[in-house]
């Protein structure tokens, strides 16, 4: 599946380094990768495909933690 690949991809990529635009970026598109894996997902009921959300909701957490700094 071409979701699949991607958000393969995505996961991949390297984290270090970005800018705060790229973060965004990255926050929107995990965004979408999730709500499209989460249509096949009701669909089929795979338990792979909620695995893959999973691990794409955790890293869309920690992206928009860094975007939103620490609170003091």
């Amino acid at each position: 599946m071409e979701i699949l690949e991607r958000a393969s991809n995505f996961e991949n990529r390297k984290w270090s380094g970005l800018t705060t635009s790229d973060r965004v970026n990255a926050a929107r598109e995990a965004k979408q990768l999730i709500l499209s894996i989460n249509e096949e997902y009701k669909k089929t009921k795979d338990k792979q495909l909620m695995d893959v959300m999973k691990r794409l909701t955790a890293i869309k957490q920690k992206i928009e933690k860094r975007l939103k700094g620490r609170l003091l």
